[in-house]
């Protein structure tokens, strides 16, 4: 079994799924995944479950909402004895021109936040255009994310750009952070939040 926390890079892969969103995550290209991710169907409230591989046999941690239907819903993320590793909430205000989310951990709260202004409009913009708005994830835009505590950058989660993606893919470098000082698990959490949780 892998521990997150004895890395910086991860690549994170979304399955093709209509109904359900399913993630994998990998240490590198050429690896084989570790991390098995699904979000339950049906739930009133978002829980989303992490295992070692898609057996579900051995469940790693989970994220769950604590509120349903809230546009500032704080999210638990949990280890799968219960125990608490910290929290992840969309900043709603902030989340209007620019998508962040704070991630509240133990030794203090990482913003993660777009990267760039201009493109988080543009992207806001597309979503307005009848017919190409409805297809608007689809398209080569980026939706790279910057982690930052106290105005020092962590680490970058960049959206891989391509005509044609079917599924989305993220590379996660957090070599800035060479303390470690942010739990991985939740930079796991946040990763697969910021997809999976994008559009509430």
């Amino acid at each position: 079994m892998i521990d997150p926390n004895q890395h910086d890079h991860f690549v994170l892969r979304q399955r093709i799924r209509l109904i359900i969103n399913q993630y994998e995550f990998f240490l590198s290209e050429n690896d084989k995944p570790f991390c098995f991710v699904e979000q339950a169907r049906f739930k009133f409230k978002e829980d989303i479950r992490f295992y070692t591989d898609d057996t579900k046999a051995v469940e790693l941690m989970r994220i769950k909402a604590r509120q349903r239907f809230d546009p500032w819903a704080t999210y638990d993320v949990t280890a799968a004895d219960g125990t608490k590793i910290g929290e992840i909430q969309k900043a709603f205000g902030r989340s209007l021109i620019r998508s962040t989310y704070l991630i509240h951990a133990p030794n203090g709260t990482v913003t993660a936040s777009e990267r760039n202004l201009g493109v988080a409009l543009f992207r806001r913009l597309v979503g307005f255009v009848p017919f190409i708005g409805d297809f608007a994830d689809w398209l080569p835009i980026p939706y790279h994310f910057t982690f930052e505590r106290d105005g020092r950058e962590l680490g970058v989660h960049k959206r891989r750009i391509g005509i044609a993606k079917f599924r989305d893919i993220y590379d996660i470098d957090m070599s800035a952070d060479a303390g470690r000082t942010l739990d991985r698990r939740l930079v796991l959490a946040a990763a697969v939040g910021m997809d999976a949780l994008q559009a509430r």
